[in-house]
């Protein structure tokens, strides 16, 4: 994974302002919604032995071990609009979403691509 400038502010951001240490930020993906998966964001306030540590702009993105074939060649960036600021994943992996963009269908990447990287 890597990560746009403004997802790196966005995060470093964040992480200023929160009440507690957060080391990074865990990203994931988990089963559900109408296309059958969604990407999970969430403060990480320790570093698991499990997680996939990336360090990027000065930002640690930690990922679930579950997601890692899911996530390989994922840039993250930080979009603001209108109506709304989010968190986007640009991944190659993705063959479809929803229409209410909540919800994406993913393929994983082959082991061979992870011993690649």
């Amino acid at each position: 994974m890597r990560l746009t400038d403004a997802a790196a502010q966005r995060i470093t951001e964040l992480t200023k302002r929160a009440d507690s240490e957060i080391v990074g930020l865990r990203v994931g993906v988990k089963n559900g919604g109408c296309a059958g998966q969604s990407y999970t964001v969430e403060y990480a306030h320790e570093i698991r032995a499990t997680d996939e540590v990336v360090e990027d702009k000065g930002v640690k993105i930690l990922v679930d071990p579950k997601a890692v074939l899911f996530l390989l060649g994922t840039e993250l960036d930080f979009k603001t609009d209108r109506f709304s600021s989010t968190f986007v994943f640009n991944n190659p992996n993705q063959v479809s979403a929803c229409g209410c963009g909540e919800s994406v269908e993913i393929k994983p990447r082959s082991e061979s691509a992870l011993t690649a990287r």
